[in-house]
């Protein structure tokens, strides 16, 4: 395994293969992603995500209804990478983001050594019980042989160098029902392990951002939710 920071070692696969998005932090940085605390508070998390269940609901109902009227009930698409629903962010919880956000820009720059430019808008993504995303990176699509080894990437989306994932909901071992949090649905880094070999997996309390590159170094994958209610605001930066 390569070492590419103080507690994190990377799949060998990538001493072989050419990447053109090489961001990457100093290896001498405890970690090759970053997490800031409490980005969001307790308080904004929990109304949040009461906000995006009330809206769920709502859209629900109207659905019903015109299905009713119509007399015509569409099936549901089975989804082979991703099962999540998407919701666009009000603009009281996008101002409170972006403030919080011009706060950390610094901290953010200085960690990858690089200037962000110009961000995507915020994705608010709801996973439920058996929702899931499989592994991908955010700028890249993965070139796969015969065999279903991986051998190269392809750049899609080079305007993507930095990912950040903000956490609305906590990850616990076990769900209290008059909580809003989840067990399973951790993000996992496919290609990163620790000292000991295993994969690194991020359980995340709620208010926490992680930040990573998009790069393929930082191939991802959402593990299927066991139980509860996972909620993430998601964007992607551009940066010099």
């Amino acid at each position: 395994m390569i070492q590419i920071s103080t507690h994190i070692y990377c799949d060998p696969l990538f001493e072989h293969i050419e990447i053109e998005n090489k961001l990457l932090p100093s290896q001498y940085k405890d970690y090759p992603y970053l997490i800031i605390k409490n980005f969001f508070s307790q308080e904004a998390c929990d109304e949040l995500a009461c906000l995006v269940q009330e809206d769920e609901e709502t859209k629900r109902k109207a659905k019903v209804k015109k299905e009713v009227f119509s007399g015509i009930v569409q099936s549901d698409i089975v989804e082979e990478y991703r099962k999540t629903n998407i919701y666009e962010l009000d603009t009281f919880y996008q101002h409170y983001y972006d403030e919080q956000f011009m706060k950390y820009k610094p901290v953010i720059e200085e960690y990858f050594n690089i200037a962000l430019t110009l961000s995507t808008d915020v994705q608010v993504l709801e996973y439920k019980k058996g929702f899931f995303y499989v592994k991908h990176a955010d700028d890249s699509s993965e070139i796969i042989d015969k065999d279903e080894k991986t051998v190269g990437f392809k750049v899609v989306a080079p305007q993507r160098k930095l990912s950040t994932v903000l956490f609305a909901t906590s990850h616990v071992s076990q769900v209290d029902e008059k909580s809003l949090s989840f067990s399973g649905g951790e993000l996992m880094f496919n290609y990163f392990y620790d000292k000991d070999g295993e994969t690194v997996k991020i359980q995340p309390e709620a208010g926490d951002m992680l930040i990573f590159p998009s790069n393929p170094y930082f191939s991802h994958e959402v593990l299927p939710v066991e139980e509860g209610y996972r909620l993430t605001l998601v964007q992607w930066h551009d940066a010099i």
